[in-house]
């Protein structure tokens, strides 16, 4: 049976552990070379058992090539982004990039009178110039009808208090989002988003108790948190062919929880 992205090219952000784990050992299932990019020295290992895995799926244990490979490098750092995507593209035999997930970010919760200059530029930072960097350096490299995910949030259109500097670096990167698919389309490059609800990964822990149970109360969908498949599946269909006439969009993955 033909993989739908075999030999396509994937780049993901913040890919060693939790959610972005999932999304690019399911990307890998698909049939694409993954570059998975961590920050911290402690994620290490568990990036390096994730390449392992891919490596060893039995689509790819014949090849004499690797089919993943992890990249550490600080995405708050400007002269990181050169470096990724010349790694990356050493996964392709075209040196051409497919498939951006921009998953990598950082969750602070404070109050408006608790918030600092740098706990602002620290978070817009990582949730917006990073993805921006990313994929001004992957520009050169990008291929036609190639796909770029932005990994959004209903907090980007909820007012949770205490997480403002969150949901609003969410809604930037939706308008992000959409202006980049306006600009990329010509070639039939597409650009999404995914609002994700509350899954089951360890970025939930930080979020106030009061929050997360009404959260679950609320989700139509058996009222329950996701799972990281449930989203992994989502991007993996953006990723794809079947996916090549929606651009621009911001698809809600809540079990319902906000409707767009």
């Amino acid at each position: 049976m033909a993989l739908p992205l075999a030999d396509k090219v994937a780049i993901v952000t913040g890919g060693s552990r939790g959610l972005g784990e999932d999304m690019a050992i399911a990307l890998a299932k698909a049939g694409a070379k993954v570059a998975i990019i961590y920050t911290s020295e402690k994620s290490t290992a568990p990036a390096e058992s994730i390449v392992s895995q891919i490596n060893s799926l039995e689509i790819n244990a014949s090849s004499a090539t690797p089919s993943a490979l992890a990249i550490r490098a600080d995405l708050c750092d400007p002269s990181s982004f050169p470096k990724i995507v010349s790694q990356s593209i050493t996964l392709s035999k075209t040196s051409n990039i497919n498939i951006i997930v921009n998953n990598a970010a950082v969750q602070i919760g404070l109050p408006i009178g608790d918030i600092t200059p740098k706990e602002f530029t620290d978070t817009y930072t990582l949730n917006i110039l990073a993805p921006m960097l990313l994929m001004k350096a992957a520009l050169p490299h990008l291929a036609p009808r190639s796909r770029i995910i932005n990994m959004s949030s209903v907090g980007g259109r909820s007012g949770f208090a205490g997480l403002s500097l969150y949901c609003s670096s969410k809604a930037a990167l939706e308008g992000l989002t959409r202006s980049w698919a306006g600009e990329l389309g010509g070639n039939g490059t597409t650009v999404n988003a995914i609002a994700c609800g509350p899954i089951q990964t360890d970025m939930l822990d930080s979020i106030p108790e009061r929050i997360k149970g009404r959260q679950k109360e609320d989700t139509p969908v058996e009222q329950r948190f996701g799972e990281k498949r449930e989203v992994s599946d989502v991007v993996v269909w953006l990723a794809g062919e079947g996916s090549s006439w929606v651009t621009g969009q911001t698809i809600n993955v809540s079990g319902g929880w906000t409707m767009y």
